[in-house]
């Protein structure tokens, strides 16, 4: 690996020394002055709802009011168009939940082999209740993920969902959405897509896409906690579901308490329950915040030029790159299958002793640069995979 390298080019995004070794933004994401930003919308958190009037109420609703409003700028999409979930499985359970009976009993649902296991688990359980076919799309011969061709193969007229997953957990493999969104119109199906591990990496226009559902988390790319997911509802498909679990805040006026006049919301406010969660919400706005303010594009520039820097390492270490060598195939990670004789979870307490944190599933290594990485994250790769592979012939 040449040793050239002084800085990133373009201009790179200045991060503290601690965190130039975070490649772990496919799992927890970071960005500078994360934690005094975090701990400042957290303290004001803590100081009205401890405050001796009534702004606490107020104030949580105002956080989490910002938070939609910060998420639907990313997607593109209006705020009342998204609603909230503890996680990404919860929000397509949701979802299917309030869809009519009909439309999937009898049918096929289409979910991909590489999805993100959760939403299989999901799906498995609910085909014997509901009365839907799941069929998982496996990769063809020779490849190690589902492919675009794949999925088109086992989507045809009798197919009523299916479930995209944008990029992939294990190897980064970015899907075409408008590719396949257009033939799921074709064939009369709705398209549901699991946008996790790309947003906050890759422009995610939700209603251009003109997909029917999407869900995402404020974690991984975005720089947000745990527990402050959300769902998007194409806004000519809402008032079509009728989501069977009910609460006040599902309502259009949550203090109306008429036992015998439930309303839903005219939004996707319909999929809240009883009081809802808030803390995570607001601890995730500076992250998302930040990310507006700093820009896609310069960040994505920043995973890119990285990306072709550990690929490059990896290739002159003879270490398989199961991501797409294609940028626009790939997403914002770079997974490398380890060889037998090097254990992967060896490996990654190795480079955790070296300041670099990743982590592997099975035998793949999982690297994902992000706006606090530094290229120092590279040297030190190269130090390490040089020590542990210096045998290989």
């Amino acid at each position: 690996m040449s040793g050239n390298d002084t800085g990133l080019q373009p201009d790179a995004i200045h991060a503290e020394k601690d965190d130039r070794g975070w490649l772990l933004y496919h799992s927890v994401g970071r960005f500078p002055g994360q934690r005094e930003a975090v701990s400042a919308v957290l303290a004001d958190t803590v100081e009205g709802w401890c405050a001796l009037d009534e702004r606490r109420w107020p104030m949580l609703d105002a956080g989490r009011e910002r938070y939609f409003a910060a998420m639907g700028r990313l997607l593109n999409a209006a705020s009342s168009t998204l609603f909230a979930a503890e996680n990404v499985t919860t929000a397509f359970a949701k979802f299917i939940d309030a869809l009519s009976i009909t439309t999937l009993r009898g049918r096929r649902v289409l979910i991909a082999a590489d999805c993100f296991p959760s939403l299989h688990y999901l799906m498995a359980g609910l085909a014997d209740r509901i009365g839907f076919t799941l069929v998982t799309v496996t990769p063809g011969a020779g490849l190690i993920s589902v492919h675009d061709e794949d999925m088109l193969a086992a989507w045809d007229e009798r197919v009523a969902l299916a479930v995209v997953t944008w990029v992939t957990s294990t190897a980064s493999h970015r899907a075409d959405l408008a590719r396949l969104v257009a033939h799921g119109r074709a064939m009369g199906s709705l398209v549901a897509v699991d946008a996790t591990q790309g947003l906050g990496i890759i422009p995610f226009d939700a209603p251009a896409l003109g997909i029917d559902f999407a869900a995402g988390a404020a974690l991984k790319w975005m720089c947000g906690v745990p527990g402050a997911s959300f769902g998007y509802v194409r806004p000519g498909l809402l008032q079509a579901l009728s989501p069977r679990l009910r609460g006040w805040f599902g309502k259009p006026d949550p203090f109306d308490w008429s036992l015998d006049n439930f309303r839903f919301a005219s939004g996707a406010s319909r999929f809240d329950t009883g009081t809802p969660s808030y803390l995570p919400f607001i601890a995730s706005i500076p992250g998302i915040e930040w990310l507006l303010c700093t820009g896609l594009e310069k960040v994505r520039l920043v995973n890119l030029h990285l990306s072709e820097q550990l690929i490059a390492l990896a290739q002159e270490h003879r270490i398989a790159v199961v991501s797409p060598l294609d940028a626009a195939r790939r997403g914002g990670s770079v997974m490398l299958e380890l060889p037998t004789t090097c254990p992967a979870a060896d490996m990654v307490a190795t480079l955790a002793r070296s300041g670099l944190q990743t982590d592997s599933r099975g035998q793949r290594l999982r690297l994902s640069p992000g706006p606090c990485t530094g290229i120092e994250a590279v040297q030190r790769l190269d130090r390490a995979f040089g020590i542990a592979f210096r045998d290989r012939g």
